[in-house]
């Protein structure tokens, strides 16, 4: 007698147990006996492996080089969801978010405790659970990897959008600076970089799958097996074909300049009150600058930058403080950016970059756009206080700007994108639209210590340099500063909470990529394809329900 043995691991034709994976259990309920051990311990493997999937997401990122981890993680959140219904899938999405979140974002608890970092990875968790929804639907229709990606970035969209504003930190593509797949930024932006790692991802798996099967059966499944293939093979083949978009030549000469990281006298939330001396250290920082350029042991920089938050003295309420400012910038004499908090006498504070000019003073500023939830400005801050009285560290809230920050500097065209606003694809891409050769974005990252978080913010720069074809520079107030080339690489970079000056010749460049060209069409496209994928399992969900049974 022969018997066809369906694998216990895999599900059937309708996403429900197999034969061989219910039968087990329904013998054992009618022969009285309680479940075994092992159909018990079944029942933890797929959230199992959910939540390794998120683990492995997280490990992908910086400062670790291991952006490959990135492909296994999504391979094994494809087996983990494949045929779930979206019940299911939802909450298997929910322990891969929780296993991502929650390791990526502990540096936001840093100073303030573990209540808002667990409450923020849960609330972020939540967008990776609806496409854990969003993929166990699509699982069942034709080539579902380029749907199940598809849905992966609607998901970060819909994540750097909302609630105030959104979160994008985490997007998967923020964690392949390093990888195979970085020239497809300059194609479509985060979206069709994230996009190809999830794909390839989960075509990995499909392909094992489809090969599994086929040595099951002794059957060929060309046309799935096909569309499994393309899924690993098109992202990979696109990196390939994009990579003479990955350019660092000089198209408009080049600029030598200085970012100067004046540090901190001690880290936490309280280095606001240092605000003098985190003033003196940065003036400090360029006159010692300024001198080794006299001596001939560096190069006249054309333009100086200073971090975000350098001088937390308003310089245009306290004359002491511009004075500092000026003095420091005559004797580089050099135009320098510096980041200051603007306190107007009324309303909300600024967070300002200021164009500072030898002999001139202030001759130009921009206003931070994006000010950042829970650490510029406090949503909801008597609701929130019932949880956390550090809200109230935060008196006086910022208010976003609304201009563009570009600075001619010595001739050079400088975009400005504050801190925070790096992880937003519209606040970098505005600035070379609007004509930047260069892109800086000063920032100040002592709140959050020692932590991963300025790895994972310097990553960032990294795929904005290759996804607009600029130089990028990183001044911090405490580190990690960073001077990188338009193909991403780094070329000179600072430690962690330590004085230092990077002097640097960068080329300029004024050509677009797709990418910046196309700005939201790519993804506007991708999640157009998940939305129709979505439609289409719908659509099928409820003909199999109307459908009587044979």
């Amino acid at each position: 007698m022969s018997a066809t043995i369906t694998p216990v691991d895999e599900p059937g034709p309708d996403g429900e147990p197999t034969p061989a994976s219910a039968g087990a259990p329904a013998a054992e309920a009618e022969a009285g006996s309680k479940p075994s051990a092992g159909s018990r311990l079944r029942r933890f493997v797929r959230p199992g492996a959910a939540l390794l999937s998120g683990i492995l997401l997280f490990l992908s990122f910086p400062p670790r080089p291991l952006w490959w981890l990135a492909l296994p993680a999504f391979g094994l959140l494809g087996w983990a969801l494949r045929g779930r219904r979206p019940r299911a899938g939802f909450g298997l999405g929910y322990l891969a978010g929780l296993g991502f979140m929650l390791p990526l974002l502990v540096w936001t608890g840093e100073e303030v405790g573990p209540g808002p970092w667990i409450a923020l990875a849960a609330v972020e968790a939540l967008f990776v659970a609806a496409v854990g929804l969003g993929v166990a639907a699509v699982s069942r229709l034709p080539a579902w990897p380029f749907l199940a990606a598809g849905v992966w970035v609607l998901g970060e969209a819909a994540r750097a959008r909302v609630p105030f504003g959104g979160f994008p930190w985490g997007k998967i593509a923020f964690g392949q600076a390093d990888g195979v797949f970085l020239p497809l930024a300059a194609v479509g932006g985060t979206p069709v970089l994230g996009f190809a790692v999830a794909l390839c991802g989960f075509g990995l798996y499909e392909t094992y799958r489809q090969v599994r099967a086929h040595r099951a059966t002794g059957t060929v499944p060309r046309g799935p097996l096909a569309a499994a293939a393309l899924a690993v093979l098109v992202p990979v083949t696109g990196a390939v074909a994009a990579l003479p978009l990955v350019d660092d030549s000089a198209e408009d000469g080049t600029a030598t300049v200085a970012a100067v990281q004046g540090n901190v006298p001690r880290l936490g939330l309280d280095f606001n009150a240092q605000r003098r001396a985190v003033l003196d250290n940065h003036a400090a920082r360029t006159r010692e600058l300024a001198a080794a350029v006299k001596e001939g042991r560096e190069p006249q920089p054309d333009f100086v930058l200073w971090p975000e938050n350098s001088s937390d003295i308003d310089p245009y309420a306290n004359p002491d403080a511009a004075e500092v400012i000026s003095e420091a910038v005559r004797a580089v004499d050099a135009p320098t950016v510096i980041g200051a908090v603007i306190s107007p006498p009324t309303g909300k504070l600024r967070n300002t970059l200021i164009q500072w000019e030898p002999g001139k003073g202030p001759v130009a500023t921009y206003d931070k756009r994006h000010v950042q939830p829970f650490g510029e400005y406090i949503p909801m801050r008597s609701f929130v206080r019932l949880f956390n009285s550090n809200v109230d560290r935060v008196s006086r809230d910022f208010g976003p700007g609304t201009k563009v920050g570009v600075f001619d500097l010595a001739g050079t065209k400088v975009g400005l994108a504050t801190c925070y606003e790096a992880a937003f694809d519209w606040a970098v891409r505005d600035t070379v639209t609007d004509g930047a050769q260069l892109i800086t974005v000063p920032s100040n990252n002592a709140t959050f210590g020692r932590s991963e978080m300025t790895y994972q913010q310097l990553a960032m720069s990294r795929v904005r340099a290759v996804e607009h074809s600029r130089s990028v520079v990183v001044p911090v107030t405490s580190g990690v500063s960073a001077v990188i080339r338009p193909d991403g690489e780094i070329v000179a970079q600072t430690k962690m909470f330590t004085p230092d000056v990077l002097v640097e010749k960068v080329p300029l460049r004024s050509s677009l990529t797709p990418a910046t060209r196309m700005g939201t069409l790519p993804e506007a496209l991708l999640t157009a394809l998940a939305v129709a994928g979505l439609g289409w399992a719908g659509a099928r969900a409820v003909r199999a329900r109307r459908t009587p049974a044979e």
